[in-house]
């Protein structure tokens, strides 16, 4: 069996940074899927999955209210090795292209204080197991590690 793209990113060099995962094409339309990765894999803790599921609900929730982005989102949410987050849009984007609405969408999960959007027993499978306060840290984290300060090598997968 053929391995998928994403298993051949090599995952020992791979950086927290903003990735073009894949580009497909439905009809005549691109739909960009970004991996979104927060926590160098194999080399940092994982983050656990209280905080990867506020972030999934706060993430989701700003994306599906944004201005300009909430008619183009199609999907965010984890991965399954929790070092990080898809993003799939409608249109053909770089990851240069995402930056000032992930700044927005990571200062927005940094400094939000309030009751985390559907963390209640009737909008949520598993509404318990949220953790805010690790979520604004690991924001907070992404957003002056990485965001404000993207490099080429954190834009672009390595060969």
């Amino acid at each position: 069996m053929k391995k998928i793209a994403s298993f051949t990113v090599n995952h020992l060099t791979l950086l927290p940074g903003v990735y073009v995962s894949r580009k497909d094409h439905i009809g005549t339309e691109v739909v960009t899927t970004f991996d979104i990765r927060m926590t160098r894999p194999n080399y940092e803790p994982v983050m656990n999955t209280a905080e990867v599921h506020t972030i999934e609900h706060l993430g989701a929730t700003f994306l599906r209210n944004h201005k300009d982005y909430a008619e183009k989102t199609v999907y965010f949410g984890p991965m399954g090795c929790r070092t990080g987050f898809y993003l799939i849009l409608a249109g053909d984007y770089e990851s240069k292209d995402i930056i000032e609405l992930l700044k927005e969408m990571y200062g927005f999960m940094r400094d939000f204080q309030d009751e985390v959007p559907g963390a209640c027993a009737r909008d949520c499978g598993n509404y318990l197991d949220m953790n805010l306060p690790m979520a604004n840290y690991l924001a907070k984290k992404f957003y002056e590690e990485v965001l404000c300060h993207i490099t080429e090598e954190r834009l672009n997968y390595s060969e």
